[in-house]
């Protein structure tokens, strides 16, 4: 169980972070239009990721132990580096988020998360790098990519039907300052622990 809790918790974290896919699938969202299919499309994506991750990289650092190591460093550097670019946005402030009148076709819909989610060299390094190199840590690499999975499906239908909820309050610039200002906490603080 602590193995799929931690996958949970550091799945959960860095699906958080707002990108390009996260404002899409809000804009979706808040325009209530393929709100299913994006988010299924999303965390399905997700999930193969994680799945590759955990299953290669596991195997991948078991021949080279080095890797591990490298890989932590590594990840605790792309945490550091996205938790101070979301606090600098956050400091910076910028445009709020509107929903607007029309709404592309299903087609394109799906083509744009497929491409914000597949040619975004970030979710690379999250899911099949940084998630697959922690998930060997565990006695339970599958519970913790497990947790990571589930954390993603829960994330990606939150934020696609929540959305409706926080229209107000993301139509205001204010409250995206104060989420990147959350986010950039979270992301230092999981690369702090990464290094302790």
């Amino acid at each position: 169980m602590q193995a799929y809790l931690a996958g949970f918790g550091l799945g959960f974290s860095l699906i958080l972070a707002i990108g390009a896919q996260n404002a899409f699938v809000l804009r979706q969202g808040l325009m209530r239009q393929h709100v299913l299919p994006v988010v299924l499309t999303c965390a399905i994506s997700d999930a193969l990721l994680v799945s590759l991750g955990v299953a290669g990289f596991g195997a991948l650092t078991a021949r080279l132990p080095w890797l591990e190591t490298v890989m932590r460093w590594g990840g605790a550097a792309f945490l550091t580096w996205y938790g101070l670019r979301a606090l600098r946005s956050a400091v910076a402030g910028g445009a709020a988020l509107e929903a607007g009148a029309s709404a592309p076709s299903l087609k394109a819909s799906l083509l744009t998360c497929l491409a914000l989610t597949w040619l975004n060299p970030h979710v690379y390094l999250d899911t099949v790098v940084l998630l697959g190199a922690l998930s060997a840590q565990y006695g339970a690499p599958v519970l913790f990519g497990a947790g990571a999975v589930t954390a993603s499906f829960a994330f990606f239908f939150a934020l696609g039907y929540g959305a409706r909820a926080l229209a107000p309050i993301f139509a205001r610039p204010r409250a995206w300052r104060v989420l990147d200002a959350l986010v950039g906490c979270t992301m230092l603080a999981i690369a702090a622990s990464l290094l302790l």
